[in-house]
């Protein structure tokens, strides 16, 4: 990942994607034999069936990938009898050894990202880790024959000694009996960079001011569009909730650190118009704020980042034109680098050829904003509270009636910061809430909606010794609320999952080796119509002192 700027001692500890990595790190010496990582996260409820599985790539080598063009492979659909699918699962299994830093990489099918995710750090014994994920929602395009690419930029030299050798598999669960299973959009359209290009296929976006993006002509049928949108964040943002307000890095003349203070979002634009707003939840990569944190448990989000959908239904009026509309995203206060793409979920009539539309109603209410700073000597205070609503209402005509959509996004974020010791010392409180709702409806009845709630909170305290003694801790909230009805069924869930980590590390000698400990503890509470499953574990220093699993649900809290 790209280095830390929240306090000039993690220069040493994290890796920039752009340039190559100016520091090395020997891993702790005690540990383990093939030590396996894992992020917590409820299993996939899969059908009772057996599952039609295909090898993508096996035992793939990614070595002098940095900045190079992406590993192409062939993806074809599942035979005959797994094509009436209930469940797609996409798993991606990696092995390292040796000394590597954190590597963020994607794998898109056809253009379309199926995974963002983060390699994990290897030990000089060797380490492995899976990730499974849910791809049922893209099946338009898992039965089409079409090429598959996989970026992992990473460097290999005398220093950095860690290959990574890579497995990836489709696994298709067909559908019990003669059932047939649920259909999710028809067309998924990728707004994402086209081949042929070095890196990974998101567009690069490295300062506040670029929108970047492409043009779109979707069907004439269409009569509803999602967009889901890819985030993640680099360089001098990759701890963008911990950067320094301008004003205490021009008070302290402070040079080599992140400034334009704690606050980003993503603007997804149609047409230069703001449409919607991603408020991302604060992925730590396996490299971050210590890298002892996440051996083996890794941070919330790591190996399978958060996607954010965005409904474009209420805007299908002004891009049922044939003309191609541009789609763009810009990072508000944003320095380099955001790796942002995105996929455009489209549901289209089979019975008429044209549909047709009207926006009724849009408003995005500026970004509101308060600040407040004390700066005195080495010491400052902060706080910063942004909110920011955005509501749409449009009619499509199709053979389904006439379908008048509304939606709303209401934001709300606050960050405290407390620095002394010229940013030496450092602790934040951040809490961000989104709720969003998405209702469909005809004259006659509800065609479909959807509503959610989220809560995204860190805290971090951090606290630089000598220069070369670092002790701090993070603690990760994510809370989320969701309900949904469609021509698909209904749907609801409630996660809390909350994460704590706390440690030291120590940088040794010219050539910066590194020792420490981490400890960390999770509590995992998962209630949905299709299963619950908790979890609650802890670890120290690469061994799990604790782990309790339970599938058993005694009663579902409403949502």
């Amino acid at each position: 990942m790209a280095p830390s700027l929240i306090i000039p001692f993690l220069l040493l500890l994290t890796l920039t994607l752009l340039q190559p990595p100016r520091s090395a790190a020997k891993l702790h010496k005690t540990a383990p034999t093939t030590t396996t990582y894992f992020e917590v996260t409820r299993p996939i409820p899969l059908p009772k069936t057996q599952p039609c599985s295909h090898s993508i790539l096996h035992h793939q080598e990614f070595a002098y990938t940095y900045a190079k063009p992406p590993i192409i492979a062939t993806y074809s659909p599942p035979p005959s009898k797994c094509q009436n699918f209930d469940k797609a699962v996409l798993e991606w299994t990696a092995t390292c050894r040796g000394r590597q830093f954190d590597r963020i990489f994607g794998v898109w099918l056809g253009g379309v990202e199926l995974l963002r995710s983060c390699t994990a750090e290897p030990t000089p014994s060797g380490i492995v880790w899976t990730v499974k994920k849910d791809v049922t929602r893209y099946r338009s395009l898992l039965l089409k024959e079409q090429n598959v690419s996989i970026y992992m930029g990473n460097i290999v030299d005398a220093t950095y000694t860690g290959v990574y050798h890579v497995n990836l598999t489709f696994h298709f669960y067909p559908a019990l009996g003669n059932h047939a299973a649920a259909s999710p959009a028809d067309f998924i359209l990728p707004i994402s960079r086209t081949p042929p290009f070095n890196g990974g296929a998101w567009f690069e976006i490295d300062n506040s001011t670029t929108t970047q993006g492409r043009e779109l002509q979707i069907p004439n049928n269409a009569y509803r569009a999602v967009m889901e949108v890819y985030v993640s964040f680099h360089e001098n943002d990759e701890f963008w909730y911990g950067n320094f307000p301008n004003e205490y890095i021009s008070f302290n003349n402070l040079t080599d650190v992140a400034g334009n203070g704690p606050f980003r979002e993503v603007v997804v634009r149609l047409d230069g118009v703001a449409v919607g707003a991603v408020w991302p939840f604060t992925v730590i990569y396996t490299g971050g704020v210590n890298p002892f944190f996440w051996r083996p448990i890794s941070a919330i989000g790591s190996f399978d980042l958060p996607t954010y959908d965005i409904e474009i239904t209420p805007f299908l009026g002004k891009l049922l034109d044939s003309k191609p509309h541009f789609f763009g995203f810009s990072v508000t206060n944003g320095l380099n680098v955001w790796y942002v793409d995105a996929n455009l979920h489209l549901w289209v009539d089979s019975e008429w050829e044209r549909t047709s539309g009207e926006l009724l109603e849009h408003s995005a209410s500026p970004l509101s904003s308060s600040t407040k700073s004390r700066v005195s000597a080495s010491a400052g205070t902060f706080t910063a509270k942004f909110s920011r609503s955005m509501a749409a209402r449009g009619r499509v005509e199709s053979s389904h009636g006439v379908i008048t959509t509304e939606s709303r996004q209401v934001l709300r974020y606050s960050n405290e910061m407390e620095l002394r010791k010229g940013g030496d010392f450092q602790v934040l409180n951040q809490l961000i809430k989104v709720r969003g709702n998405v209702a469909g409806r005809t004259a006659a009845a509800a065609v479909y909606s959807a509503g959610s709630r989220s809560k995204f909170g860190v805290r971090l305290y951090s606290n630089v010794g000598n220069e070369s003694d670092y002790r701090g801790n993070v603690k990760l909230v994510l809370e989320e609320k969701w309900r949904e009805r469609s021509e698909l069924g209904s749907s609801f869930g409630r996660l809390k999952n909350l994460q704590s980590a706390d440690g030291f590390m120590v940088v040794e000698g010219k050539s910066k080796s590194l020792r420490g400990l981490g400890r960390t503890q999770q509590d995992y509470r998962y209630y949905g119509n299709d299963s619950c499953y908790f979890r609650k574990l802890k670890s120290s220093n690469y061994t799990i002192l604790h782990d309790k699993q339970t599938h058993t649900c005694k009663c579902v809290p409403r949502v």
